[in-house]
């Protein structure tokens, strides 16, 4: 997974749930209500869009912000998972 790809998935799904990032390196949208769970399946984390991308007041700031990159890249990998920052723009 990149790390910028995750920012823009988030950015784009602020105020419709809450984004489940699975073993596969796929992301999915879940309730904010969601039980954690999937067909016995249980994603590595789940992000919250809105505390993390709402401060912004546009997307290229959050894709540039050391410190959101960092938090969602260390959160992934505490979880196991495989996270990637992209090339800077």
């Amino acid at each position: 997974m990149i790390t910028q790809d995750i920012v823009r998935k988030l950015w784009d799904e602020a105020g419709n749930g809450n984004l489940a990032i699975w073993e596969n390196d796929s992301i999915t949208l879940v309730p904010a209500d969601y039980c954690g769970e999937t067909k016995g399946k249980k994603p590595l984390v789940i992000l919250k869009p809105i505390a993390l991308v709402n401060r912004y007041e546009h997307l290229a700031f959050a894709l540039k912000d050391e410190e959101l990159l960092t938090k969602i890249e260390d959160v992934i990998r505490t979880a196991g998972g495989p996270v990637v920052r992209g090339p800077r723009s």
